[in-house]
């Protein structure tokens, strides 16, 4: 389906975005932790405390012992199920993203696989290892384990140890776990996760396509193949499996795809024109597009990457764009968030310091619950 030609700016393809990601109100289902998850279909999370709040900010009345409580009973996962970085996803989902991404990951690091003499051999060895351990000592830090490999001539010293970690989880040997304080323990992959989706590579491609642009949506095709690593060709010749079950909007002079609610929002008005929200870093609002300047304008980038080290900062979110970052200041006082305007002239008027401080209270709130 295509519908819609012209440009309109980037505070309505941020607006749809946020109705998509289930943080303006425009998304049902979005009741719980697991539920958010699954929706998102995956979440960006190698900074956890941030992931935590990515989850809680789309989840009304969530707070961090919910989060932290779906982890622990293993109803959400962290893993590595593409671009080598830590995500959430719905444990049911995660074997199936494994088959997907995981031969294309191993090709694209063999190289620095061998700077560490890291062998295929060195990983089954690592694996038995790993896999005898939990079974006779139950979950295991990384720390833990660690010590394990090196009691038995595997070290894990110069990242060495983090390639045969990150090796056994893609390959579905081992999976994180139950929290202990902030640190997740590690787990054989069928204990903790003994229910998992066995799809065929057309099949799991065109869902992962499908529950991407429903969940993200406005993207472009470039946008998931970015997300997934997966080569765009591949991409292209499997969306035509599901473009029937889209909308397609040129914005810009490129397409932009969604599921028919996202799009019918811009006949009847998208909503978050006033919305003020604080999302942690790393937040899929952001992150989760290869091209992010609908939302971001350019000049700005460097203050929410500086330095492009790869650490994305908090982000001030109002009406669609990003226009600031922001910090929690403590000391003897209670905790306040502090924003950070990009244009410090650009006053905030009443109403949206008004949601501004609904926001900051919602997460503190969270922080505390």
């Amino acid at each position: 389906m295509t519908a819609g030609m012209g440009r309109p700016d980037g505070r309505i393809v941020g607006r749809l975005r946020l109705a998509s990601q289930g943080l303006a109100g425009g998304t049902e289902g979005l009741g719980s932790v697991a539920e958010a998850v699954r929706w998102m279909t995956a979440m960006q999370a190698q900074d956890l405390q941030a992931a935590m709040w990515a989850v809680g900010v789309r989840v009304p009345g969530c707070g961090l012992t919910g989060v932290r409580t779906a982890l622990d009973t293993g109803s959400v996962v962290r893993s590595w199920p593409m671009r080598g970085t830590l995500h959430l996803v719905a444990p049911e989902d995660l074997r199936w993203m494994l088959d997907l991404t995981a031969e294309r990951l191993t090709k694209s690091i063999a190289a620095r696989h061998r700077e560490l003499g890291i062998t295929w051999a060195d990983i089954e060895k690592c694996r038995d290892i790993a896999l005898e351990h939990i079974a006779a000592s139950g979950p295991v830090s990384r720390a833990g384990l660690f010590q394990v490999f090196d009691a038995a001539g595997q070290p894990t010293q110069g990242q060495r140890g983090i390639h045969i970690l990150g090796t056994l989880c893609r390959h579905a040997w081992l999976v994180q776990g139950p929290l202990a304080k902030n640190q997740q323990l590690l787990m054989a992959f069928d204990g903790w996760i003994p229910v998992s989706r066995n799809l065929e590579r057309d099949e799991a491609l065109a869902e992962f396509l499908l529950r991407y642009f429903r969940s993200h949506g406005p993207a472009t095709l470039a946008d998931f193949a970015w997300w997934t690593q997966l080569p765009l060709t591949e991409v292209r010749a499997a969306f035509e499996n599901v473009r029937g079950q889209l909308v397609e909007h040129q914005f810009g002079g490129a397409g932009y795809w969604m599921s028919p609610e996202t799009a019918a929002l811009l006949d009847s008005g998208a909503p978050g024109a006033r919305s003020v929200l604080l999302l942690p870093g790393f937040d899929e609002f952001l992150l989760g597009y290869k091209d992010r300047s609908a939302v971001l304008p350019l000049e700005h980038s460097d203050r929410i990457v500086p330095g492009g080290n790869g650490v994305f900062k908090k982000t001030l979110v109002a009406g669609g764009e990003v226009i600031g970052t922001w910090a929690v200041e403590r000391g003897n006082r209670p905790a306040a968030v502090v924003p950070e305007l990009f244009e410090p002239a650009r006053h905030l008027g009443p109403a949206a310091q008004a949601a501004l401080r609904k926001a900051a209270d919602r997460y503190l709130s969270f922080l505390d619950r």
